[in-house]
């Protein structure tokens, strides 16, 4: 059982790139799953999210430029980022809230953008 997270990379300031995390083990369409960025020193932060009925939260930093998808057939949950900034850098990580006291994560995929 396990969320693997890749689609990392360099990319220039108003580049784009595509994380996915996918499940194995779990039925991810059943659980809320979102995307958290982190960088040294500091803690996780939540970037977004997709509920198991579709909903959608979002970073105020992200709105209008991140986009949080799911394809069921493929058990994998997307994360769309665009016009990327050089905040946007850090380690991204992918999480399943199984319950209300437990999120299954994934091991992270780095992000960098240059400006």
């Amino acid at each position: 059982v396990q969320l693997q997270a890749y689609g990392g990379g360099l990319v220039q300031a108003g580049g784009s790139l595509r994380l996915s995390c996918a499940a194995s083990g779990i039925i991810i369409s059943t659980y809320t799953t979102g995307w958290y960025r982190q960088v040294p020193g500091k803690q996780r932060d939540l970037v977004a999210t997709l509920t198991n009925g579709g909903n959608t939260n979002y970073a105020e930093n992200v709105k209008g430029r991140f986009t949080i998808s799911r394809d069921n057939a493929k058990n994998t949950v997307f994360l769309q980022m665009d016009s990327l900034k050089a905040e946007d850098t850090g380690v991204y990580y992918c999480g399943a809230h199984i319950n209300a006291n437990y999120v299954m994560w994934g091991q992270g995929t780095e992000v960098t953008v240059s400006s």
